[in-house]
């Protein structure tokens, strides 16, 4: 009874092992995340991209063009940390790598701040910062911000990412 069991079987464990088995190249590709072209901006964005441009060009630096996909990616760094009440660079291998396959990005680097009530509070923290700094005078053709407001708190959340271009 095993046997002529087996036997019946058989046909349909070799099927089910060869279709399971096949390989598809579209699974094992690495699909290219969709470019967001569409960001709303809000007046203390829209001002930081004026103060970071405007002190770029005072020193005869190029202005940066903004990328609403790198403000996205700006974006959803303020909601994690608004959500972990933290301010980090958390992830920021991630954003940067992101941002390197899907815009053909060289480098990329990063700012952030908390709770500046205004953009030139923020953007004097930055330019008092030798770090923050050296990021906003970088060698960077374009650049995204967000300006986030925690519910809770009301507190500001800031990133602003910077790209250069292939």
């Amino acid at each position: 009874m095993k046997a002529k069991m087996f036997r019946a079987l058989l046909p349909l464990a070799i099927l089910f092992t060869m279709v399971s088995c096949s390989s598809d190249d579209s699974e094992t590709s690495v699909s290219k995340e969709a470019v967001v072209t569409n960001y709303d901006y809000n007046e203390v964005e829209l001002r930081l991209v004026q103060l970071i441009n405007n002190h770029r060009v005072s020193l005869g630096l190029n202005p940066l063009q903004v990328i609403n996909h790198i403000s996205y990616k700006s974006e959803g760094h303020n909601e994690y940390m608004i959500e972990r009440q933290s301010v980090s660079h958390d992830n920021f291998y991630q954003r940067s790598q992101s941002i390197i396959e899907t815009l053909g990005a060289e480098k990329v680097a990063e700012n952030v701040a908390y709770n500046y009530m205004t953009a030139e509070s923020a953007f004097a923290a930055w330019k008092n910062s030798p770090g923050h700094r050296a990021n906003m005078e970088g060698d960077f053709t374009h650049f995204g911000i967000s300006v986030s407001v925690d519910p809770q708190t009301n507190r500001k959340y800031y990133t602003n990412m910077f790209m250069k271009e292939k």
